[in-house]
């Protein structure tokens, strides 16, 4: 049995989730303790322990620890359960990284797979549902893997109620990933949902959005959606030939709607100005299908602490050698050898 400690570097809730993805791909044992020790409120929360019965259920796992405000888990996968699964996340607890959890396994089982995941699909602090449906499910396509995702109902803080449908079928065989160039560039979209609040928010971050970013006011969008509570979120779309990146912020009480705008769009920015394929996110997130793959290279922005942090938890589980070399003007290639 392995035991990882999850206050290595920043400590959150990606150690755990990573740990019981390739727990479940490795049929590898683990004890995990200090878990989340690098947060304010450490140990299990309750999207934390979705994603723990999540992978339960699909591994067949023997599991202890997992309780509410816990610090000490131990997870012991016995097969993989591919078939159809319905998990609750419960209030607006992010349904994207209880389907980050138990993909990697699913994505390559024998059988098919059917998810109904009910919770938050536009959460701050995880990968919004529109992130991984154009950018993260595409890339990790060309690599073998076969998932196709439906939004339902979108569900925000704090009401959630939001309902994804994911199939992922088995692969034909899974390849390496080469991404060093967006290619030719493509179109620009601002989309900025708006749920159960003044339409006059949204407009005064398509003002933000049009005067920072100069994109054209066909491609300004804003979208009314139905959900249990109020929500908003804006999400910027940059297509290339290769990739489609998506950049989100989040309406917060208490944070202007220029604020939101401006932080969203900074971010846009730093990524078209690099000139690289893979944002920041996304390159943190591809290191699992990669390691699990046959490997490959992409060329990205500096690693951020999240993405240090599981490189290391990968090293518990696999012999993979991923190696990140820095380039001129902030840049850096990553390379993931199998």
């Amino acid at each position: 049995m392995i035991t990882i400690d999850g206050s290595h570097n920043e400590g959150g809730g990606q150690i755990l989730r990573t740990a019981l993805a390739l727990s479940l791909c490795t049929r590898t044992p683990f004890r995990i303790e200090n878990i989340r020790a690098g947060r304010k409120q450490p140990g299990l929360q309750r999207q934390h322990l979705a994603a723990v019965k999540a992978a339960a259920h699909v591994g067949k796992a023997e599991v202890s620890g997992s309780t509410l405000g816990s610090q000490q888990l131990t997870f012991a996968p016995r097969d993989i359960a591919p078939g159809e699964y319905q998990f609750s996340v419960g209030t607006a607890g992010s349904t994207t990284l209880v389907l980050q959890t138990v993909l990697p396994a699913l994505m390559l089982a024998s059988k098919p797979t059917f998810l109904t995941l009910e919770g938050g699909t536009h959460n701050t602090a995880a990968p919004p549902y529109d992130f991984l449906a154009k950018t993260f499910a595409p890339v990790i396509g060309r690599i073998g893997a076969k998932v196709q995702m439906e939004l339902i109902t979108a569900g925000f803080y704090p009401a959630g109620g939001g309902i994804v449908k994911v199939t992922i079928q088995p692969p034909s065989g899974l390849g390496r990933l080469e991404l060093t160039s967006r290619g030719n560039p493509g179109g620009r979209t601002a989309r900025v949902l708006i749920a159960n609040l003044s339409r006059n928010i949204a407009e005064r971050e398509i003002a933000v959005i049009t005067k920072r970013l100069s994109w054209p006011p066909s491609s300004l969008k804003i979208e009314s959606v139905s959900s249990h509570g109020p929500g908003n979120v804006i999400l910027l779309e940059v297509e290339s030939e290769n990739i489609t990146e998506v950049f989100a912020g989040f309406g917060e009480r208490g944070v202007r709607a220029e604020a939101v705008a401006e932080n969203v769009a900074q971010e846009a920015r730093r990524y078209l100005a690099s000139n690289v394929p893979v944002g920041e996110h996304l390159a943190d997130q591809l290191l699992l299908p990669m390691a699990l793959a046959k490997g490959g290279v992409f060329r990205t922005l500096p690693p951020s602490r999240h993405m240090q942090t599981n490189i290391h938890t990968i090293s518990q589980f696999l012999p993979t050698d991923i190696r990140v070399r820095s380039e001129p003007e902030r840049t850096c290639t990553v390379e993931v050898s199998v």
